[in-house]
């Protein structure tokens, strides 16, 4: 297909339709973590997507090109920010609800926002940019605060923030390093090998490495591995060489709005006015976030 300079009907509805798989997607975790120890299920998770992505290449015809000794470091230096970002993710699952995760970990797009200007050359922080930082930043505080007894934990809120930053970093890196030189895919490749070899050796840190496992958890298994990270992560791959970049991201808004939605739907969790108020602030702060900037032409 062309490259489109908008997002059209048939983009808003596979961006939206991925909106919704990466909410649900926290609910597999969330469920899955049931039955398999959060570190070591994240480390299965990163190895069975190596699988799958170099069968998608081979497929493809798509040589399997590292990128040589220019991109090596940059390669594992984002591997080790991918383990970070989802050992913090799936242990904030285990710890806090899939709504409180949701809302704190989309705010993603602020972080990066942040990040940008601080070491990115040309990509500073605009007004509306420094108004959604600022609305995020009371989102998550309300959140933190307005944290109902029982619900959740502090240490799974302080864990989905903590994945939110891995998160953003990942992208800065991507942008500002050599791995800007080699294929989407072969990004992602580096990202799942080096973190799926960090995540299964310190597994066991963690605890015992199975839990009560059940048909159901080896189920959110496969689907993580063939669905999420590497059907999921292509198909963003491909929509984000299709349509401009700003477009793609304006979506992200409705990850954090449909987890809170399914994590109340299909987990019985409970959602307070507080959460649904930070849930408000973080979705419209990442709107102003991604606001593409308006560049005056020259007279």
């Amino acid at each position: 297909m062309e490259k489109r300079d908008h997002i059209d009907l048939f983009g808003a509805a596979l961006l939206t339709g991925f909106s919704v798989l990466l909410a649900f997607n926290q609910v597999v975790i969330k469920v899955t973590n049931g039955g398999l120890q959060p570190v070591f299920f994240a480390g299965l998770r990163s190895l069975g997507a190596v699988l799958c992505i170099w069968l998608w290449l081979k497929w493809r015809g798509i040589p399997l090109d590292w990128g040589g000794q220019p991109v090596r470091g940059a390669g594992v230096a984002i591997g080790c920010v991918f383990a970070f970002e989802f050992l913090l993710l799936f242990i904030a699952l285990d710890l806090t609800t899939v709504a409180r995760t949701s809302v704190l970990f989309y705010t993603m797009p602020v972080w990066m926002a942040l990040g940008a200007h601080l070491f990115l050359p040309g990509d500073r922080l605009t007004a509306p940019r420094v108004a959604g930082l600022a609305l995020s930043v009371s989102g998550v505080a309300l959140a933190m605060l307005g944290r109902s007894d029982g619900v959740g934990s502090l240490w799974g809120d302080l864990a989905a923030i903590g994945a939110a930053m891995g998160w953003a970093a990942a992208g800065l890196m991507v942008k500002a390093s050599s791995l800007r030189r080699i294929r989407p895919e072969m990004q992602l490749m580096w990202q799942v090998a080096v973190s799926a070899t960090i995540l299964l050796l310190i597994a066991p840190l963690y605890g015992d490495l199975v839990r009560d496992l059940q048909p159901i958890h080896l189920a959110g298994l496969a689907f993580q591995i063939v669905v999420v990270v590497s059907a999921g992560f292509i198909l963003w791959f491909w929509l984000m060489s299709l349509y401009p970049a700003s477009g793609v991201a304006s979506f992200s808004f409705l990850a954090p709005v449909f987890g809170v939605f399914l994590g109340w739907w299909l987990l019985d969790e409970p959602v307070t006015p507080a959460l649904l108020g930070a849930l408000a602030l973080v979705a419209s702060g990442v709107v102003l976030v991604n606001r593409p900037t308006k560049r005056l032409l020259p007279g």
